[in-house]
C-alpha cells in the first residue's frame, strides 16, 4: 500500500509529536515500523509478512505502544482511533508552539472538550527541557527509555512463561542486562494474572547461607511474604525427612494450595547462592526435582521458575540432578549495530546519519556491543564534555571510564594462575588460539572471549587492548 504524500506528511508530523510526549524514550525501530503502518492501514498479519517478524511478535509490539501513547496521552489510543488522536495532539502543538503566552485563556475560550485538558498537559511538559540521563547503574525499571529489547528473546520468555510447568534459564556474563530483563517478565506474568515472587539472593543474610535447613526456611518465608501470606513454616517443616522435602511439602501443600493463579518464581542473582557449593547442590538439585514434578503432578504446572546466572562458577551436578540441563535457555546476546543506535537515540544522539553509523561502528567495536558498557559510553557522552575520538582513546587505559569494570575482571582472575596464562594466550595472539575445553567455557561464561570455532578470540577490542598490556612482559597483575 502506498501513501499519499499529504497522508506521509502528516504521519511524519505527528510522530514528531509523540516521540516528544514520549521524552526521553524515542521510539525503537519496530515501533515506529508498527505505528507507520497502523497510520496506513495495514493489518498485523499484513506487516508480518512485509517485516519476517511473526504477528505474534507485532501484536505485542502494538499492544505495548498503543498502552504507552495512552498513558503518555491521558485516554486511550488504539489501532482504530490512532489518526484521530495523532490528528489532535499534533494540532495542541501546533497551536501551542503558535500561541506561546496566553495558552491557557485561549482554551478556556475554545470549543475544546475537558477530555482534551490531559492532552494540553502533557504537551506543556513535553516543552520542558529534557533532564540529563542518570549514572547507568543497576536493573532498568519497566518503564526505561533505556530498555532495548533483543528480539527474539523477550518473546520467547513471554511465551515460555505461559506454558505449565515451564524452566528459563536466563544465562550471561555480568552486567548484560539480566535483571533487567527479569522486571520485563515480572511485568508480564503480572499482566497475564499471576501471582509472581522475586527472590534476590543477594539480599540472603550470611547466616541464612550457614546450612541448608536455614536457607530453605528464609526462601519460602520470604516467598510467603510476597504473596501475601502468612509464613506456617513450622506446620510444614519436619526434620525427620529433611529440609528438601519440607520445602518441597510447602511450596506443593501450602502455597500452590492456598493461591488459585499460576506462580511465576523468579529467582536473580543465583550467583550468590553458587559461593556455597554444599548449599547449592542441594537446592539446585531441589528445582529440578520441581521440573520433573511438573511433568506428572498438575498442581506443581501452576509453578513457572526463571532463574538469572552467570555461568563463570561451576557447580559439579549429575546430569540427571541438575536444573541446567532442561528448560528453555536465554543467553542475553550483545547489542546489533541497530541496537547500539537504538540506545544511542535514547541518550538524544541521532546515529542514523553516515556519520552516525561510523560512530556507532567504532563504539560497538570497542566494547562488542555490550549493554552496560554502550550505556557507560552514551552517558559520558551527553553529560560530560568528552568526544566520543577521546573516550576510544582511553578506553584501555587506568584513567578510561571502563576502568572500575576492567579491575573486576583482574580480581576475578588473580586467584587463578592457569586461567591468566591461558588468556594472556588469547589477547597476544591477533589471530586467535586453542584453548583447552574447560579454561574456554570459563573465560566466555565471564564474558572475556568467545569461541570461532575451535579458536578463542577476544570479546571485544577494550578487552584485547587492556589485558594485552597487563599480561604482557613484566606486568603483574597485583600490580593493579
Amino acid at each position: 500500500m502506498k501513501a499519499s504524500p499529504m497522508k506521509s506528511n502528516n504521519l511524519d508530523e505527528s510522530l514528531e509529536v509523540v516521540e516528544r510526549l514520549l521524552l526521553p524514550r524515542q521510539l525503537g525501530p519496530i515501533e515506529r515500523f508498527v505505528l507507520r503502518q497502523s497510520w496506513l492501514g495495514q493489518t498485523y498479519s499484513e506487516m508480518a509478512r512485509g517485516s519476517g517478524y511473526g504477528s505474534g511478535y507485532i501484536k505485542e509490539i502494538g499492544s505495548q505502544l498503543w498502552q504507552q501513547l495512552s498513558d503518555a496521552f491521558g485516554q486511550r489510543v488504539t489501532k482504530k482511533n490512532l489518526h484521530l488522536v495523532l490528528q489532535q495532539y499534533r494540532a495542541y502543538a501546533i497551536n501551542r508552539s503558535e500561541l506561546q503566552l496566553g495558552f491557557e485563556d485561549d482554551l478556556r475560550d475554545s470549543a475544546v472538550d475537558n477530555s482534551s485538558i490531559p492532552v494540553v498537559a502533557r504537551l506543556e511538559r513535553s516543552l520542558s527541557p529534557v533532564k540529563e540521563p542518570g549514572f547507568p547503574c543497576g536493573p532498568l525499571p519497566l518503564d526505561s527509555p533505556f530498555y532495548i529489547r533483543r528480539p527474539p528473546v523477550e518473546n520467547l520468555l513471554f511465551k515460555e512463561i505461559d506454558y505449565p510447568g515451564s524452566f528459563i534459564r536466563v544465562t550471561a556474563s555480568r552486567n548484560m542486562g539480566k535483571s533487567s530483563l527479569l522486571i520485563q517478565a515480572i511485568a508480564y506474568g503480572r499482566n497475564q494474572g499471576y501471582r509472581v515472587a522475586y527472590i534476590d539472593f543477594q539480599e540472603v543474610d550470611k547466616i541464612a547461607l550457614s546450612s541448608l535447613d536455614r536457607c530453605l526456611r528464609w526462601f519460602c518465608a520470604n516467598i510467603s511474604r510476597q504473596l501475601n501470606l502468612e509464613p506456617r513454616l513450622d506446620e510444614y517443616w519436619n526434620e525427620d525427612i529433611g529440609s528438601k522435602v519440607s520445602c518441597k511439602t510447602y511450596i506443593e501443600r501450602y502455597l500452590l494450595q492456598q493461591i488459585g493463579q499460576p506462580l511465576l518464581l523468579v529467582l536473580d542473582e543465583v550467583n550468590r547462592l553458587l559461593e556455597h557449593p554444599l548449599i547449592a547442590q542441594d537446592f539446585l538439585s531441589m528445582l529440578r526435582s520441581w521440573y520433573e514434578q511438573a511433568k506428572q503432578v498438575p498442581l506443581w504446572q501452576k509453578l513457572r521458575v526463571v532463574v538469572a546466572y552467570s555461568p563463570e562458577i561451576h557447580i559439579p551436578l549429575h546430569l540427571n540432578q541438575s536444573p541446567f540441563n532442561v528448560g528453555l535457555t536465554l543467553k542475553l546476546p550483545p547489542f546489533t549495530l541497530e541496537q547500539v543506535q537504538a540506545l544511542a537515540q535514547s541518550y538524544g544522539l541521532n546515529w542514523r546519519t553516515e556519520a552516525g553509523i561510523s560512530q556507532a561502528k567504532a563504539l560497538q567495536g570497542m566494547v562488542g556491543g555490550h549493554p552496560y558498557l554502550l550505556s557507560l559510553a552514551f552517558y559520558y557522552l551527553c553529560c560530560h564534555e568528552i568526544t566520543l575520538e577521546s573516550l576510544l582513546q582511553s578506553a584501555a587505559t587506568q584513567a578510561g571510564i571502563y576502568s572500575p569494570h576492567l579491575r573486576q575482571y583482574l580480581a576475578l582472575l588473580q586467584d587463578d594462575p592457569h586461567l591468566i596464562a591461558t588468556l594472556k594466550q588469547v589477547m597476544l595472539k591477533d589471530q586467535g588460539a586453542y584453548l583447552d575445553a574447560i579454561s574456554a567455557y570459563k573465560l566466555e561464561s565471564m564474558g572475556l572471549i568467545y569461541l570461532d570455532g575451535n579458536q578463542a578470540r577476544s570479546r571485544c577490542q577494550l578487552y584485547q587492548l587492556y589485558f594485552s598490556q597487563q599480561l604482557s612482559g613484566n606486568h603483574e597483575l597485583n600490580r593493579e
